[in-house]
């Protein structure tokens, strides 16, 4: 057995990996990453691969940044974490001040958490919470919408969609009013039928990610937050995948002219670098939770890891970077290219029923026949190339990089074509 092998043995032996069949694991050739050095990942066996998928959507400026790499060792010499429940700390407060300068949220206030789920699952008790704390009676539903995707925990569940194998909770789920993703007059129609239920809608803006990268329109976005205003129903937008410039603007609700009343923010708030995610509220609901000490409008909730030190300091440095080297141009003019490429070398393939692409985040819709596991053969095609893809059934999921060039944009897509012509050969 070589090294590689010997390690995937190892691995299978005491780790159990989220969303993987672990039956099957050694037989998909899954990397085992030693480290990263920018844009690419590096295995046991030295073997290097362009990280086409920003290490599920959270890397952003690369692996291995000396910028972010000091920002942590500098924040080890401080402190590397200290509880945030009553008691505060001096970079988290720097990081909550420097978000609160960009996010379209106003008057915002931060509760910090690990994982985007985890920032999902809190915004809904706060739109809960925040009705109760006004004495206004029955608002304790939410409306989500069709190909939803906002994590694993219960509530999180619930206003998702369904799918990923998720049946078997459903005696856990709690009911939502569900909406056509898209459907403008269906959702303004549901929101104000259902105003006097309904704590919060729930709406992923722009790109519902793990749905294979399905869009919907600023003009959308914008028409459910009119509406949701309108009926007197709280907003909250899922930016934990759109969120630090995968759209195109840092945040996508920029796009949409559309600010909102809680916001939930992860993936790429590090940089990649340490999990970290947070709930943002507006000052209006935030001033409904203040009154005497140990009261009933007191938000009971809290993570022991919130506000963790080392990872916001590496968010706030992340941060500044952003802007120092103008990241968000680099991702326009990268978005274009990708576009271009995509449109002339794999969107006209027989194979290919659709792409779908919004700033730097693309689906690859395959077109073959049922039950070929074409995502999975696909991306498996292209790791050997080199360049490491991952599907979602048959959407084959583009996510480069903030930062990468021109050179590496037109290999990821020569690349995934090159894997399409491979496996319709098969």
């Amino acid at each position: 057995m070589d090294e590689h092998g010997a390690w995937v043995a190892r691995d299978a032996s005491v780790v159990w990996h989220g969303f993987t069949q672990m039956s099957c694991y050694a037989d998909n050739e899954p990397l085992v990453v030693e480290r990263g050095e920018g844009h690419e990942l590096i295995d046991v066996d030295g073997s290097r691969y362009l990280d086409a998928i920003s290490s599920l959507w959270v890397t952003t400026l690369g692996h291995h940044v000396p910028e972010l790499d000091q920002a942590v060792r500098d924040q080890l010499d401080r402190i590397s974490h200290s509880t945030m429940l009553g008691n505060g700390n001096r970079v988290v407060v720097e990081l909550a001040e420097a978000l609160a300068e960009v996010v379209p949220v106003d008057g915002p206030h931060f509760l910090f958490a690990s994982d985007g789920a985890a920032a999902v699952e809190q915004a809904l008790r706060i739109a809960m919470q925040y009705w109760a704390n006004l004495g206004v009676e029955g608002k304790d539903t939410y409306l989500a919408f069709g190909g939803a995707y906002h994590g694993d925990t219960i509530g999180a569940l619930s206003v998702g969609d369904g799918g990923f194998g998720t049946d078997v909770f459903d005696p856990l789920r709690f009911p939502v009013v569900r909406a056509p993703s898209g459907d403008i007059a269906a959702a303004v129609a549901l929101i104000a039928a259902h105003k006097d239920e309904l704590a919060a809608v729930v709406l992923e803006p722009l790109v519902q990610g793990a749905a294979g990268m399905m869009l919907n329109s600023p003009e959308f976005v914008a028409a459910v937050a009119g509406a949701a205003r309108q009926a007197g129903v709280l907003l909250v937008v899922d930016e934990v995948a759109t969120g630090f410039g995968r759209t195109g603007t840092l945040f996508a609700l920029e796009q949409c002219g559309v600010r909102a009343d809680l916001m939930c923010i992860g993936k790429g708030l590090t940089g990649g670098y340490l999990p970290m995610s947070a709930t943002i509220v507006s000052g209006t609901v935030f001033d409904a939770f203040l009154g005497p000490d140990l009261s009933e409008r007191t938000l009971y909730h809290g993570h022991s890891y919130s506000g963790n030190a080392l990872a916001a300091a590496v968010a706030l440095r992340h941060l500044q970077l952003i802007a120092e080297w103008d990241v968000l141009a680099n991702v326009g003019a990268r978005a274009v290219q990708l576009g271009v490429a995509l449109s002339e070398h794999v969107g006209s393939k027989a194979a290919v029923a659709e792409v779908r692409q919004r700033g730097l985040m693309v689906g690859v819709e395959l077109d073959g026949p049922e039950g070929g596991r074409w995502g999975r053969r696909v991306s498996s095609a292209c790791i050997r190339r080199g360049v490491l893809v991952r599907p979602l059934g048959d959407v084959v999921v583009l996510m480069p990089m903030l930062t990468s060039t021109e050179a590496e944009i037109d290999r990821i897509v020569t690349t995934l074509a090159d894997a399409i012509d491979e496996v319709c050969a098969e």
